[in-house]
């Protein structure tokens, strides 16, 4: 049987700063999400448009409706699902959205589970809530070894307005931006998961 055609995603859009290493860092200006939620709608838009094409499949392990109203709007097919059950289904999708934190998961069998979910050339994205600095390097981690290739960061920053220089509760630093990381797959990943 053919090999079916592979599109992989389209290149994104950004203020990006080229370098090999490292990953290239871009920067998006989006409005904060609302309490609870993973992102905010432009963020939402923002990723479906950027690494994803035509009537592909999106999977949505987010918080809130962002991704299902901005897969909509694309005019993308859609899927939510829990870490839970990411492994059941068997579609292939072309972007796989998750926040993390994600509770009771860990990072190396769950991105594993996504390195299975996502197509040749599609992208796992990673929307970080407030984290230690850490949290980035464990992700990449678990991410090369499941295959998956680190592609790229992006800074979704914050409106400041009114809020520059401001300290929260308890004295702690307004936040200012989440950091999202991107995660691609090669068919050389899936064919080294399929053999291994």
């Amino acid at each position: 049987m053919a090999e079916p055609i592979r599109i992989p995603a389209p290149d994104a859009v950004g203020d990006i700063v080229a370098g090999e290493p490292p990953v290239p860092i871009t920067v998006w200006h989006v409005p904060a999400p609302h309490p609870g939620d993973t992102m905010s709608i432009t963020l939402a838009d923002r990723l479906v448009r950027n690494f994803t094409h035509g009537r592909r499949l999106v999977l949505d392990l987010t918080s809130g409706e962002q991704l299902a109203r901005a897969a909509r709007a694309a005019r993308r097919r859609h899927a939510r699902h829990t870490p839970q059950d990411l492994s059941g289904d068997i579609r292939r999708a072309s972007l796989v959205v998750a926040g993390w934190p994600l509770e009771r998961t860990e990072p190396v069998p769950f991105l594993a589970d996504c390195a299975q979910r996502v197509m040749a050339g599609g992208c796992v994205a990673m929307v970080l809530g407030a984290a230690e600095l850490t949290v980035n390097q464990v992700l990449i981690a678990a991410a090369r070894a499941a295959g998956l290739t680190y592609l790229q960061h992006i800074v979704a920053a914050h409106d400041l307005t009114g809020q520059r220089g401001q300290l929260g509760d308890g004295g702690t630093h307004l936040s200012v931006h989440s950091d999202v990381l991107v995660f691609s797959s090669s068919q050389d990943a899936l064919r080294g998961s399929a053999d291994g």
